[in-house]
């Protein structure tokens, strides 16, 4: 027996053919489609981070748990000079680090293909799930990646 019959499948290619006529109709800031982020077992601020995502965005963030992150960051791109402890993609996006959700709804907004991601490298105190259990606060950049060499995309006093 077919799991499909004739006119289900003629009701699902007519409906794949609409969606494209509604794909505008998203303001553009709008919770991206893929909210996942991949970290090593061991690390908590990850944790933190991703609440804060989840609170500025609405949407869960789906949390996997790597042995490899190395692999992660090579699967997305991420540059050596830029890593952090946890890899997400939001958006179509790479997110390496700390980013706050201010930066990645920026430029979630600008739908910039030309950049592949943001990151925030290393762990500066201060920054998104950083900033827990103490005052300390150190100036940040945060990095847009993708052809040719990153830049600057919001710094952080």
């Amino acid at each position: 027996m077919d799991i499909f019959d004739r006119r289900t499948m003629l009701g699902m290619i007519g409906g794949a053919a609409v969606l494209p006529l509604f794909a505008g109709a998203e303001p553009a800031w709008a919770a991206p489609a893929a909210f996942t982020m991949w970290r090593d077992p061991g690390c908590g601020c990850c944790l933190v981070w991703a609440k804060r995502i989840e609170a500025a965005f609405g949407r869960r963030l789906v949390v996997v748990e790597s042995r490899d992150m190395a692999a992660v960051k090579r699967a997305h791109g991420v540059p050596a000079d830029l890593q952090s402890c946890h890899t997400a993609t939001i958006g179509g996006y790479a997110v390496e680090g700390h980013v706050p959700p201010a930066d990645l709804r920026r430029l979630i907004a600008s739908r910039n293909r030309a950049i592949r991601g943001l990151a925030v490298p290393g762990m500066p105190a201060g920054s998104p799930g950083m900033d827990v259990g103490h005052n300390m606060r150190q100036p940040y950049s945060v990095y847009a990646f993708g052809k040719g060499r990153p830049t600057v995309f919001a710094s952080h006093r």
